[in-house]
C-alpha cells in the first residue's frame, strides 16, 4: 500500500508562529489556498483512490482540491489531528512543546499540562491507519500536521529515526511517501521532495 502523506497549507497561525493545535484551528490563508491548489496539480499523477484528512479546518481545505481534481472521496478523521498542546495551545512559545516531543523517545508518558502524551497520540493515530489499510485501497493521500507527522512517520518507518527527521525541513504542503502495511511495517520512499532510495 502507498501512503502519500501531506502537511497542510499555510495559515495565519503559521505566519504568527502560534502553536495552533486545537479544533477547529485556523483556516488556510490566501497563500495556503494557493498551495492546496498547486498540491492537487502536483499529485495529479499519483494513483490516489481516497483522501483522508485531519478534521481540523486547514487539513480539510488542503485535501479538498486534490479530492475534487481526482474525483475521489475525502474523509475527515479526528484521529489524524495535530498533537494537542494543552494549556500551551495558541502560545507563541514553542520550546516547551518541542522539548516534550523530543523526550518521547525515552519517556512516552511525558506531557505538558493538558497535553496528550505519546501513548495517547499513537493510540488515536494507529487505529486510523489500520482502518485506512483495511478498506482495501492501494494508494491514499493523508493530510495532517507538522508535529503529528514528525512523530508518526519515523515511528512507523523502518528506515527513519526521529533524530534523522528532526534535521529535515517539512514545509507547508510537504509530501512524504511511504509504502508497506500495518502488519509488515512501512518504509519511507521520500521526504519533502528528497528521495530516500
Amino acid at each position: 500500500m502507498r501512503l502519500v502523506i501531506v502537511r497542510h497549507g499555510n495559515t495565519d497561525s503559521n505566519i504568527n508562529h502560534l502553536l495552533d493545535t486545537g479544533h477547529p484551528g485556523a483556516p488556510l490563508n490566501d497563500t495556503g489556498l494557493a498551495q492546496a491548489a498547486a498540491l492537487a496539480q502536483r499529485l495529479a499523477g499519483e494513483p490516489i483512490e481516497a483522501v483522508f484528512t485531519s478534521d481540523l479546518t486547514r487539513a480539510i481545505q488542503t485535501g479538498a482540491p486534490l479530492a475534487e481534481l481526482l474525483g475521489v472521496p475525502l474523509y475527515p478523521m479526528t484521529g489524524l489531528r495535530e498533537i494537542f498542546a494543552g494549556e500551551h495551545d495558541m502560545s507563541p512559545e514553542w520550546d516547551p512543546y518541542v522539548e516534550v516531543l523530543i523526550s518521547w523517545g525515552t519517556d512516552p508518558s511525558n506531557a505538558l499540562p493538558g497535553m496528550e502524551n505519546a501513548r495517547d497520540f499513537l493510540g488515536r493515530w494507529e487505529p486510523v491507519i489500520d482502518d485506512i489499510a483495511a478498506r482495501g485501497y492501494e494508494c491514499v493521500a493523508i493530510v495532517s500536521h507538522g508535529a503529528a507527522l514528525r512523530t508518526w512517520v519515523p515511528y512507523a518507518s523502518q528506515n527513519l529515526t526521529p533524530a534523522m527527521v528532526s534535521r529535515w525541513p517539512m514545509h507547508n504542503t510537504a509530501v512524504m511517501v511511504l509504502e508497506g502495511n500495518p502488519t509488515d511495517g512501512w518504509r519511507a520512499l521520500s521526504w519533502d521532495g528528497g528521495d530516500l532510495g
